[in-house]
């Protein structure tokens, strides 16, 4: 049936005017259904534990549920690679971090590149590490350790969340910069390798705060430094690494990524509701009680400290001539 002039004129108009409408209306509208944040770790590792508290406001705020989920493995690529790969509507997250920016460079057969794949939406925490010993071990300050170490040559064997996790990285830094040599003792994640370390099967852990601060104050971990450049807050008597060794520096950075081409209006709506949780008295005081300080960023913001992460991780793998297996 040919349309009159008039209607046919009515559709078209209407036709054109179609793909201004949804954007101002999906904005609206967004999340319309349950969200997924995928983790590339283990339950209990610091980005899980950050993500699950950030998750439970958005889900207040945004009114549906932001559902997180762990994809372990690889180094966190695993959870990484499938974020990168899928759909950019909005609804699969990433929580990203320093581990895609160490990962970007120790891992030359990824399926993605983390910066060019994926969209930066918000900073979420930042946090120091902290070197934990067993209580029995001999040394009791960092320059002790490092003599114990450099009067021990391989005798000291320390853990980590898995070889190219940050726990990994910051203790090969603190390897170049001390000149000392230690063990790499590789784990699925940083709860195991602290076990082993209260059982005496490793000697030492640059462990993220959160699962290491109850060891910390229950008295059953000894610290022995921070890794950030300034002390931490929550343990103003506890030194930096960088007080003995000049321009030593490690910390984690965990926010949000989605799929590169998520509308962008997502993505501001989802860092302005964010940027609020950051600044809710209550989740300020749960992450200090996780070891964690908000750290609230803009997209472009956020991105910039990716790629400035990205890019101090390489020169540290390249230099410890870090290599996987």
């Amino acid at each position: 049936m040919k349309l009159p002039r008039r209607a046919f004129l009515r559709l078209a108009a209407g036709a054109a005017a179609l793909p201004a409408l949804p954007r101002t209306a999906r904005t609206e509208t967004y999340p319309s259904r349950p969200v997924h944040i995928v983790v590339g770790f283990a339950a209990g590792s610091a980005s899980d534990i950050v993500t699950r508290l950030i998750s439970q406001n958005l889900s207040e705020r945004l009114g549906q549920p932001f559902v997180v989920e762990n994809r372990g493995g690889a180094g966190g690529t695993l959870g990484a690679e499938m974020v990168a790969h899928a759909s950019s509507d909005g609804y699969t997250l990433l929580s990203s971090g320093s581990q895609d920016a160490v990962t970007a460079t120790l891992y030359s057969k990824l399926s993605y590149n983390f910066i060019r794949d994926t969209a930066p939406i918000a900073g979420i925490a930042s946090g120091p590490l902290v070197l934990v010993v067993n209580p029995s071990f001999p040394a009791h300050t960092v320059p002790e350790f490092i003599a114990y170490a450099k009067a021990n040559p391989g005798k000291i064997s320390f853990g980590s969340a898995g070889t190219g996790s940050v726990a990994h990285m910051a203790p090969e830094l603190f390897k170049v910069m001390a000149k000392v040599d230690m063990v790499h003792v590789p784990y699925r994640g940083l709860a195991p390798a602290l076990n082993d370390l209260l059982g005496g099967q490793v000697q030492a852990v640059f462990s993220t705060m959160p699962p290491a601060i109850g060891h910390i104050k229950g008295g059953t971990l000894r610290a022995l430094a921070v890794t950030s450049k300034t002390r931490y807050a929550a343990l103003p008597d506890l030194p930096t690494v960088g007080e003995f060794l000049p321009g030593y520096e490690a910390s984690i950075t965990i926010g949000l990524s989605a799929p590169k081409n998520t509308p962008s209006e997502f993505l501001s709506r989802l860092n302005t509701a964010t940027n609020a949780a950051l600044s809710d008295p209550q989740i300020k005081a749960k992450l200090s009680n996780f070891g964690v300080v908000p750290s609230p960023l803009t997209p472009a913001a956020y991105g910039k400290l990716l790629a400035d992460e990205t890019e101090k991780w390489r020169e540290v793998i390249q230099t410890a001539h870090i290599k996987l297996g």
